[in-house]
C-alpha cells in the first residue's frame, strides 16, 4: 500500500487522468486531512506524478491504492482499450477498495441531437459553455487549440457502463445519473467490498430493525 513518508496513516486515491492542478477530488468526495492524491496523466504539460496512459499503468504497483478516480477519461479511449483500462483500475486498487469514475451520459446527450439542438450550450463549465457536440466528440475549443488527447472515440450508457465494469471483476457497481452535467457517475468496487456497501449504495433495502 501507497503510504505518505510523513503520515502513514493517509490513505491514497490515484488521480487518472488528473489534468491541471487545480483539479482534485481532495476537500470534495475525499476529505484532505485523511487522503493524499498521486496524479497520473498521459500528459506531461499538467505535470503529473506520473506520467503513463491508463491502459499502462505499471508505475503502479498491485494493490497499491485505497480509491481510483477518473474523471471523464474513458471516453478519450478506443472502445477496445477501455475493458484494459478497467482492468488496470483494478489491479492497483486495494481489495475492498473504490472506483469513482464519472463519464459523459451518451443516452441522454442522444435525445438531444435527436431535437437538432446539437451546436446548443448546455451548461457552464470552468472553461466556458458545453455544447452536446462537445459532449459526444471532445470540447471543441481545446481541440482547437491542438489539444488532440481531449478527442472523444467512444461513449457510454448506464447498461454498457454497468456491464464493462462486472465484466472487468468490479462488484457491486452503482451507477447515477447527473442530470445537469449530462454526465454518468460511477462507485464500483474490487471484491469483497467493505460490509455495509450494498445499504449503502441503495442496491439492497436496509436490514430490519
Amino acid at each position: 500500500m501507497i503510504r505518505h513518508a510523513s503520515n502513514p496513516m493517509l490513505k491514497t486515491v490515484l488521480n487518472v487522468g488528473c489534468g491541471q492542478r487545480a483539479i482534485s477530488i481532495l476537500g470534495s468526495s475525499l476529505p484532505a486531512d485523511g487522503w493524499r492524491e498521486l496524479r497520473l496523466d498521459i500528459d506531461p504539460k499538467v505535470d503529473p506524478d506520473i506520467v503513463a496512459p491508463m491502459t499502462d499503468m505499471a508505475a503502479v504497483p498491485d494493490g497499491s491504492v485505497d480509491a481510483v478516480w477518473s474523471s471523464h477519461n474513458l471516453e478519450h479511449l478506443d472502445p477496445h482499450d477501455v475493458p484494459v483500462a478497467l482492468r488496470e483500475f483494478l489491479r492497483v486498487l486495494a481489495p475492498g477498495g473504490t472506483l469513482l469514475l464519472s463519464v459523459p451520459d451518451l443516452q441522454a446527450v442522444a435525445k438531444l441531437v435527436a431535437e437538432d439542438r446539437l451546436d446548443e450550450p448546455l451548461y457552464e463549465s470552468r472553461n466556458g459553455p458545453v455544447r452536446a457536440l462537445d459532449v459526444m466528440y471532445g470540447y471543441g475549443p481545446a481541440l482547437a487549440a491542438g489539444n488532440r488527447f481531449m478527442a472523444h472515440r467512444t461513449g457510454f450508457t448506464p447498461n454498457l457502463l454497468g456491464r464493462l465494469l462486472q465484466e472487468a471483476g468490479f462488484e457491486p457497481v452503482a451507477i447515477w445519473r447527473r442530470a445537469a452535467a449530462y454526465e454518468l457517475q460511477v462507485k464500483a468496487y474490487r471484491p469483497p467490498a467493505p460490509a455495509g456497501t450494498l445499504e449503502e449504495l441503495g442496491l439492497v433495502p436496509p436490514s430490519a430493525g
